[in-house]
């Protein structure tokens, strides 16, 4: 499963340009960028919803990919047991088989006790919750999920992510935007995207091994241009190292996703 130099329009506006990346079996790949960058758009070409201008998608058959939209993806005027019966009957699963799933799956996530709550009135995570229960209701090969836990409370994050890791171990190819760096790093393949473009991609490990010059940590950044704040003081990159010596900062997957910005804004 893979996507090779795809490159995608817009009207006018290039969403896509030229972007490859792996998505194998097992494994969880975390597509992260700003407004605009394209990561939506990846995902909707992933399972058909847009067409590629260039460039291949190899994934498998619709009926074996798992899809979560941004905003949950499932029926508010339905209750989770409903949507479970629509989803689950569209995918062709007989009754016993989506009572099994239904009671394995919503068991793990912890919603068996809103059954028969209208999704409507779920709370913002257990709505996140049941969208990914509905997109792995028929067991797909890939799951793909657009910012699943964003404005998801605490503790709906971390159940988020376990159900998410379980599917991964379980060999299911997951690929998921997120706004939270802490998550991406947690995966096993980081994509950056900016204005459709591939900034960076690897392991997280890799990713940040690769940030060229040195970041430093200071209260009184010399060229603020290069600077953002990090808690209550700045980070600031020096692209050719810096002139006093000055020891370089431990960086974070943030941190290297805005060096690749600048990067490319001064290039």
């Amino acid at each position: 499963m893979s996507v090779q130099n795809l490159t995608v329009h817009r009207g006018h506006v290039v969403a896509l340009d030229d972007v490859t990346v792996q998505t194998p079996a097992g494994r969880i790949t975390a597509v992260v960028g700003g407004d605009g960058a394209g990561k939506t758009t990846l995902l909707e070409a992933m399972v058909g919803l847009v067409s590629a201008d260039s460039g291949a998608v190899q994934t498998p058959p619709r009926s074996r990919i798992g899809y979560m939209p941004s905003g949950a993806g499932s029926w508010n005027d339905l209750t989770v047991d409903e949507n479970v019966a629509f989803v689950g009957g569209s995918y062709g699963l007989g009754p016993q088989e989506l009572a099994d799933r239904s009671r394995e799956l919503l068991g793990r996530a912890n919603l068996l006790d809103a059954r028969d709550r209208l999704a409507g009135r779920l709370s913002g995570g257990m709505r996140q919750k049941l969208g990914f229960c509905l997109a792995m209701l028929h067991e797909p090969d890939l799951l793909v999920l657009d910012e699943p836990s964003t404005g998801v409370d605490p503790v709906s994050r971390v159940e988020l992510w376990r159900l998410i890791s379980e599917a991964a171990a379980a060999g299911t190819a997951v690929v998921m935007t997120t706004t939270y760096l802490d998550e991406a790093e947690r995966a096993g393949w980081v994509l950056v995207l900016d204005r459709g473009k591939a900034l960076l991609s690897g392991s997280p490990d890799e990713v940040i091994a690769s940030c060229p010059g040195v970041v430093v940590e200071t209260d009184a950044p010399v060229h603020p241009e290069l600077a953002w704040r990090s808690g209550e003081h700045f980070r600031e990159w020096w692209p050719d190292g810096t002139p006093d010596g000055r020891h370089p900062a431990a960086l974070t997957l943030e941190d290297v996703s805005i060096v690749a910005s600048l990067r490319e804004a001064v290039s």
